[in-house]
């Protein structure tokens, strides 16, 4: 887009603005061109690379969409309409190192959803054209690729590709062979009102988008999740499998004989999301017959209130991993009511082939059912969790014997990363499926490693007879971060890891833990090498409480520290809530960790002469029974003052010019502090929601509804405090945003509010971008907004002439 002759930034009218640009600064780092995804197969033999653009354009951001029922889709291509596509695929032998091009794959294509074969030699790929939406299936054995359906290939919902047992053949979800229009509800003349009712049941729901509003939106809904499932075969040729319906899930059994199909129904709601909807499972052959339908899920418009609260239906249902044809669930035994005092929380079912049984228990948790590492006849792992006291527990227990009770193996405040033991090595099983890896009688877990001194991933091997855990390799690198992606064979010591610095790019490796040979994969080259020399930092400091906060520092690009300099600084943040104070002191932040400028990251203005704090600490803790958010302002000012306290006590900066920025619940969190404290210049607030009662029945961490904690939801909205607000505050929101609670609504009536009190505001409204941005229109935008109000605001605070506000 040209830039206007004349830029008007006026904050007392309306600006009528084409897209602009940033400084060439930022827009040197903004435009670079990002590495390919690596893809890799459970051998590690064979990897895909997909080449992808770092931006959408606001023609594609700008395409029809239809949302109904928490879904945005594409009725073109039956995708849904934010899907990130890959614009390119090559295929890398892992062995030779050798990158090559798939033959016969189209050049140019807008690819989604690969799916590997279970031999893992070919995968499945979706292919997005302007006719529909294809299936290409590509074999690594000859890097070769041929198209074997489309362009009709249907995605609204769930899964819609599942390869076969035998690799010869797809299950496949494609619209329905007859295909009816979309109703335009602007031609719709109604034949009356939409009316809601309650029967005085309590449905505290949360603030969803993107819901069903009337009779037609139903109808468009259902014509939009409507496919048929066809039997695809290699050779192209093709039957069908189930006729239409709205389907959502198709999950084969571990031994191949058997699919389970879920499928919506109505009736449907307009306060709740398509997941609450009914739902129906079904269990058929391989060859498509019903064998029978195991659950009728109704409606779930009402639960119980609190976070741990769920329904009283079946739920998280599954096939067991570990033996051929075994369904498993989970039922509530506390009517789904965390306020209920009960020895058990939830029970575990399964129901195994030919499905004509009863139900048989498998075991209980004490709290929520949070997912089950399936091993062996005799063995498996259970974890729950609760949220209000940040509580897991993890426990064994045998499968086949319910009368013994769960040995617990640990339990631990989940925010606790310094003792975080780790996730749980698996490996493929006799169907296929991942299993644990469990050796005489021991288990192994990849760990990130988090501690005072840094990140360094372990492995352990934990003996389930003593309990005791012994390590059997730790990364001790100092000058670079790495991360275990997963255990490739736990046996032989091959890990495939990721190893980045703040000027290197992140590659991948397979790592021998055993011998500590390292094997790269990729090489992928730095494209922000300007910012290989920005000094970085992770800086520690006390909050006036005791609590020790960090944060991530980053000085001007060719800033000299010897003429110590006092600079303008942005600050960016956003707030998390605990329940101890030992694990809200805890830091994650690593000064190795690669320098990678985003959309949404602060540290593009380190090359327009600003110092930068980011991901600054800003805990907001509540101990026993009292709520973290009883107290948040006054958190939230005393961490922010902690770290402009400690960034000034290095002379890094001017205090008088620091700026506070963030998005989402860091853009609520600017808005209080500009509201609540003295201690910025500017700030910038990026699709946040500011008024608390309109979500009612809680936000971010509060349970609590608004009628059980008036005070805490009106302290704590910058709309009902908009008076006091005396800070130039920047609001940026996407018009189409779909976040729960953060509707478009929230800044706009946030700006007006603020307009109408005296106060300097901007508020930027990006057309079609939702609660992230896409479009490299916008995103560009986005920066040169942000970068001019800085620049006014912030490093230009005080004028030359007078040296005053």
């Amino acid at each position: 887009m040209l830039l206007l002759s004349t830029l008007i930034y006026s904050l007392d009218a309306q600006v009528n603005l084409d897209y602009q640009n940033p400084h060439d600064d930022i827009l040197t780092l903004a435009d670079a061109s990002p590495a390919p995804l690596l893809r890799i197969n459970s051998t590690a033999n064979k990897a895909f690379l997909l080449k992808r653009n770092m931006y959408k354009t606001i023609e594609e951001v700008s395409m029809q969409e239809m949302r109904l029922g928490g879904l945005r889709i594409d009725p073109r291509t039956s995708l849904s309409s934010r899907t990130t596509f890959a614009i390119g695929i090559t295929l890398l032998d892992v062995t030779s190192g050798k990158e090559s091009v798939i033959i016969g794959l189209p050049t140019k294509g807008l690819f989604s959803s690969m799916a590997w074969s279970h031999d893992q030699t070919k995968a499945a790929i979706l292919n997005a054209t302007e006719e529909g939406v294809d299936l290409w299936v590509v074999d690594t054995k000859t890097s070769s690729a041929k198209k074997i359906a489309g362009p009709n290939i249907h995605g609204s919902l769930g899964t819609s590709i599942t390869w076969l047992k035998d690799d010869n053949s797809l299950l496949v979800k494609m619209k329905p062979t007859s295909v009816k229009p979309l109703i335009d509800r602007s031609q719709i003349t109604p034949s009356g009102p939409t009316v809601s009712e309650n029967d005085g049941q309590k449905a505290q729901n949360r603030t969803y988008q993107d819901l069903l509003k009337n009779p037609t939106d139903e109808e468009n809904f259902k014509r939009l999740t409507t496919s048929e499932i066809w039997n695809v075969k290699l050779d192209g040729t093709k039957s069908q499998w189930l006729p239409a319906n709205m389907y959502d899930e198709m999950e084969l059994s571990p031994d191949g004989e058997y699919v389970m199909v879920a499928n919506i129904k109505k009736p449907f709601s307009y306060i709740v999301p398509y997941y609450r909807f009914p739902y129906e499972f079904k269990i058929y052959s391989k060859s498509g017959n019903l064998i029978k339908a195991v659950f009728d899920i109704p409606l779930i418009e009402e639960i119980p209130s609190g976070f741990m609260a769920v329904n009283t239906f079946p739920r998280s249902i599954r096939w067991r991993a570990d033996k051929p044809s075994s369904l498993y669930w989970v039922e509530a035994l506390d009517g789904g009511d965390p306020e209920k005092e009960v020895e058990f929380r939830d029970a575990v079912y399964q129901l195994s082939a030919p499905f004509t049984g009863e139900k048989s228990y498998l075991v209980s948790t004490k709290e929520r059912y949070s997912n089950i590492y399936w091993c062996s006849d005799d063995f498996a792992i259970l974890n729950e969790y609760w949220w209000n006291t940040r509580n897991q527990r993890t426990s064994h227990f045998n499968p086949s014997d319910s009368k013994l009770q769960s040995i617990l193996i640990n339990e631990r405040n989940y925010q606790d990363r310094y003792n975080d033991p780790g996730s749980l090595v698996t490996e493929k099983n006799q169907y296929g499926e991942r299993t644990l890896y469990k050796a005489n009688n021991k288990l192994y877990l990849l760990g990130d490693g988090y501690s005072e001194d840094g990140k360094h991933p372990f492995v352990d091997e934990l003996d389930l007879s003593s309990g005791i855990s012994k390590r059997l390799y730790q990364s001790e690198g100092d000058d670079k971060l790495e991360d275990f992606a997963t255990a490739i064979d736990i046996e032989k010591g091959l890990i495939l890891s990721r190893i980045e610095s703040k000027s290197e790019y992140p590659n991948y490796f397979i790592r021998n833990i055993y011998n500590n040979d390292l094997k790269p994969i990729t090489k992928f080259e730095n494209p922000f090498a300007i910012l290989d020399n920005v000094h970085k930092e992770v800086i520690t400091y006390l909050r006036d409480d005791g609590l020790e906060l960090s944060a991530t520092l980053y000085l001007p690009i060719g800033y000299d520290k010897d003429k110590s300099e006092k600079m303008p600084m942005l600050m960016w943040a956003y707030p998390r809530e605990f329940k101890d104070k030992s694990s809200a002191g805890q830091t994650t932040n690593n000064p190795n960790e690669f320098t990678f400028p985003y959309y949404g990251s602060p540290i593009y203005w380190v090359n327009r002469g600003y110092v930068v704090l980011d991901d600054a600490a800003f805990p907001i803790v509540g101990e026993g029974e009292i709520e973290p958010n009883d107290s948040f302002m006054s958190q939230l000012v005393a961490n922010a003052k902690a770290a402009i306290d400690a960034v000034d006590s290095l002379g890094y900066i001017d205090r008088r010019r620091v700026a506070v920025g963030g998005h989402s619940y860091g853009a609520f969190m600017t808005a209080n502090l500009l509201s609540h404290s003295d201690l910025f210049a500017a700030g910038i607030a990026r699709s946040g929601a500011y008024n608390r009662t309109l979500t009612p029945f809680g936000f971010q961490s509060e349970e609590r509804n608004y009628w059980e904690a008036p005070d805490v939801y009106n302290t704590m909205s910058p709309f009902m405090n908009a008076h006091k607000m005396k800070t130039p505050l920047l609001l940026i929101h996407g018009e189409a945003d779909n976040n729960s609670g953060t509707y478009p609504m929230q800044s706009e009536r946030y700006f007006n509010a603020l307009k109408g009190l005296g106060a300097t505001v901007r508020l930027v409204m990006l057309p079609n971008e939702s609660h992230g941005y896409a479009a490299r229109e916008s995103i560009m935008h986005l920066l040169w907004e942000q970068d001019t109000w800085l620049e006014k605001y912030v490093k230009n605070r005080f004028s030359e002439e007078t040296n005053k506000p």
